[in-house]
């Protein structure tokens, strides 16, 4: 039985997000799998991964194949750089210790790299925000003076009206 590392589509339509599941070559996309590993959402940005890191580097391990998407998953996840890594100490050509170091090395780039982007979109939106508030407000003030004309341009009509009918009245 070949195991594939692949993903479940679940979600509703224009809005899937995915399960990653360990499954049966032979069984359909969404059909039945033997092991949940995880989930994959690219509906937020950066899109969101949530994974049994143990789990998929055991079945790495054991022979499961992942499908293109799914090895592209794992491998920002980091499963496939320890798997790796855990061959070269095999091979002896390091120390378990610096197999480690070298993998708490990468996963802090990684993790900077990831909060670096999400300060970006932070401060974008923040941004827009800001933009949006003083347009608006700039906007209100635009009415709020030719309110204002339109007022100021009554009360001269107005007081014009009074003097006129008080020179009619002192002329009678």
């Amino acid at each position: 039985m070949p195991v594939k590392l692949r993903l479940q589509r679940h979600g509703k339509k224009r809005y899937a997000f995915y399960h990653i599941v360990a499954a049966d070559s032979r069984a359909p996309r969404d059909g039945k799998y033997i092991e949940r590993l995880g989930s994959y959402n690219p509906n937020t940005h950066p899109a969101t991964v949530e994974l049994n890191f143990d789990k998929a580097l055991t079945w790495l391990n054991n022979g499961a194949q992942p499908t293109e998407t799914c090895k592209s998953i794992l491998s920002r996840e980091g499963v496939l750089l320890k798997k790796h890594l855990l061959g070269g100490v095999k091979k002896g050509a390091f120390s378990e210790d610096e197999a480690e170091v070298r993998f708490e090395r990468w996963k802090n780039e990684k993790q900077s790299k990831l909060d670096a982007i999400k300060n970006e979109d932070t401060k974008r939106k923040n941004e827009l925000n800001r933009n949006r508030r003083d347009a608006e407000v700039k906007a209100k003030e635009a009415i709020a003076n030719k309110v204002a004309e339109k007022l100021a341009a009554a009360k001269i009509a107005e007081a014009k009206k009074e003097t006129e009918e008080e020179e009619a009245a002192a002329a009678e």
